[in-house]
């Protein structure tokens, strides 16, 4: 018998209507209880908002993607203004974080706007007292520290986290989470972090609808897919795996007030 299970990180809002329905309808034969979903810009948020209205599953956080070109002014007042309005409707902040990727493929871009546009939601989730999803992976991942330690956010979770272990050692003593993606089947670099990173802090996401490659090559991400993921942190913890599904379930719902 299956446990319950969370996707505390997926992008639901960018999946077709159709597979929306199917996922939808699937949820409780795999025992997925609720989704967590970010958002990528302010029409994005508006977006997962409306979901979330039709089915109470649909958990959603509101923020800005940090790998594409930056807002304008105008959209990042509204994105404030939007997280205001709906602050009892979403369970956190995010996706939000800096833009690693973008910068390896182009140099010339500066960080700075970057960095200030992420100090804007750092500080909202501070006085707004909600959890804040991040997108901070290896160099990234300090300086992102250095400002939730500035505004003494403690409610932080690094989705698919990737890092250097002095940066590791640092986010645990903090308490910050992470979640552990489905490449854990076959990534040397994840099943790494799961055997330095504490259970207690841990939680699973598919980043859905994000492919996968190995036993996921060519498969449409499925929050199902976390399964897999559990079975294999049990292993590589030497955890029985009903104490592996009971933590992460329990970690989820605390991380995010459900």
């Amino acid at each position: 018998m299956k446990h319950s299970i969370i996707d505390s990180h997926i992008h639901f809002d960018q999946y077709s209507e159709s597979t929306r329905s199917t996922i939808l309808k699937e949820l409780p034969e795999y025992k997925v209880e609720a989704l967590i979903s970010v958002s990528t810009n302010l029409v994005s948020a508006q977006k997962n908002l409306a979901l979330a209205e039709v089915d109470e599953r649909i958990k959603p956080a509101f923020g800005f993607h940090p790998e594409q070109e930056l807002p304008s002014d105008w959209e990042v007042n509204q994105l404030c203004s939007f997280l205001n309005e709906h602050k009892n409707q979403m369970v956190a902040i995010g996706e939000v974080g800096l833009p690693y990727y973008l910068l390896r493929e182009h140099p010339e871009i500066k960080v700075e706007p970057y960095l200030e546009m992420l100090e804007i939601f750092v500080k909202q989730a501070s006085e707004l007292n909600k959890p804040i999803s991040l997108h901070a992976v290896y160099d990234d991942a300090p300086v992102v520290c250095d400002l939730l330690e500035k505004y003494s956010v403690t409610k932080a979770h690094f989705h698919w986290f990737k890092g250097d272990e002095r940066t590791v050692q640092r986010m645990i003593q903090n308490g910050y989470y992470i979640s552990i993606t489905p490449d854990c089947l076959y990534e040397t670099e994840i099943q790494q972090l799961i055997k330095a990173y504490p259970l207690a802090n841990m939680m699973v996401e598919t980043d859905g609808p994000w492919p996968f490659g190995g036993p996921f090559q060519d498969t449409v991400t499925h929050p199902k897919m976390i399964h897999d993921s559990v079975q294999q942190i049990a292993e590589i913890k030497r955890v029985q795996v009903e104490k592996v599904y009971v933590e992460l379930y329990k970690n989820t719902k605390k991380f995010y007030g459900l």
